[in-house]
């Protein structure tokens, strides 16, 4: 019979999250090739023939809106709560140590983990070809940002053969790793969100005021920085990137109430706020201020980072390290909050007819709080 006739699989469970709320008693009706027929209800669906129940919390696949896939074969070579200039040194002291069959090694099981993870799209960033080739294969949905680096390079030039690959773009590593012609010039090409290290560390913060580590560092290396003037982060941000320029500002851990009111009152596209705190947490236990950003009633969303810095890279392990906030607010987060930012929510990040989103189930939950607990999993079911 033909799929869009009937149902290839009806799957219920006891609630479906959706960004409008919790449904309870859902029944999904999936085609063959993994498209959501229909989204009904079933009063009693564990005793429905021919219908799979899953108890828990029914979710679309979660997604990873910042990552470092290639760099996937530095896994446990740099110590942790090294801080950020060790971390630094460390991948550079390291990196060099990796076959290329290990490092394309590093990247398939990477993938393939991710998608046992539940995840079904990823944000990640790219600096050469070493990923392409499993991410043209693989049943997660990719956008790759080309990052562009380097106080001594003028132009991305060298970077745009990257861009033959499909849903790619070019984006700025960071305002502190980047000159000011190429992060304008950058800033002003193509109407792609742009992914930036935000505020990771003190010294992103201290630089601008021409002191701390990375001033220490850059000062020793003969490094010099032409955009200091800018005051801040914010400041150089807003002043370099179009208004109507869509922007991911990740990592944040050092953010304060001033730079949000600098960045909101700039942009009027949508400028998402991506948390990474188990990378944070690795590198230099710094948490994210997760309060202030709600507060503030901010667009968030999560990623993992890299490997290097990370033991795996699970949304819903990041999702863990906020044990106070609901379920449903999370998912709002890792899941569509992660496919508006990638420019992806057409497909995924929801529930519903005709869209092929993957399927979640989230179960160990304390259901009187709706908080994640020490059981709770998350397992793939489409």
């Amino acid at each position: 019979m033909n799929s869009s006739a009937q149902p290839f699989r009806r799957i219920a469970s006891n609630l479906l999250w959706t960004p409008q709320g919790l449904f309870r008693n859902p029944l999904v009706g999936v085609a063959a090739d993994g498209r959501i027929l229909t989204v009904d209800t079933c009063d009693e669906p564990d005793r429905s023939p021919g219908t799979e129940f899953y108890a828990g919390v029914l979710a679309p696949g979660l997604v990873n809106a910042h990552c470092h896939l290639e760099l996937s074969y530095l896994r446990g070579a740099i110590p942790e709560g090294c801080g950020f200039a060790g971390f630094a040194s460390g991948m550079a002291r390291v990196r060099e140590r990796f076959s290329d069959e290990q490092r394309r090694e590093a990247v398939s099981a990477a993938d393939a983990a991710m998608r046992q993870a539940g995840i079904e799209a990823v944000g990640d960033v790219s600096n050469g070809d070493t990923t392409f080739a499993v991410k043209s294969d693989s049943r997660i949905a990719y956008h790759t940002f080309v990052e562009f680096f380097g106080l001594r390079a003028s132009s991305a030039d060298p970077l745009r053969p990257l861009l033959r690959h499909p849903h790619t773009s070019l984006t700025p590593h960071s305002l502190y790793s980047v000159q000011d012609a190429p992060l304008r010039a950058i800033a002003a090409e193509g109407d792609a969100p742009l992914s930036i290290h935000f505020l990771e560390s003190p010294g992103e913060a201290a630089l601008f005021e021409r002191r701390g580590p990375l001033w220490e560092w850059y000062e020793k290396a003969g490094f010099s920085c032409d955009f200091l003037h800018y005051g801040s982060a914010a400041e150089r941000l807003v002043a370099s990137v179009p208004r109507d320029r869509r922007v991911l500002l990740v990592h944040n851990c050092c953010v304060t109430q001033r730079d949000i009111d600098i960045v909101m009152e700039h942009f009027t596209a949508p400028v998402w706020w991506c948390l990474c705190p188990r990378s944070n947490r690795y590198i230099s236990g710094l948490e994210p201020p997760v309060g202030l950003l709600r507060r503030n009633r901010l667009a968030i969303c999560l990623g993992t980072d890299s490997l290097a810095s990370n033991d795996r890279l699970s949304v819903f392990e990041e999702m863990r390290m906020f044990p106070g906030i609901p379920l449903p607010e999370l998912l709002s987060w890792a899941a569509s909050g992660g496919a508006r930012a990638l420019g992806m929510d057409d497909e995924l990040g929801t529930v519903a007819p005709n869209r092929r989103c993957g399927l979640t189930v989230i179960s160990g939950l304390d259901y009187d709080t709706l908080c994640l607990t020490s059981a709770s999993q998350i397992r793939r079911i489409l």
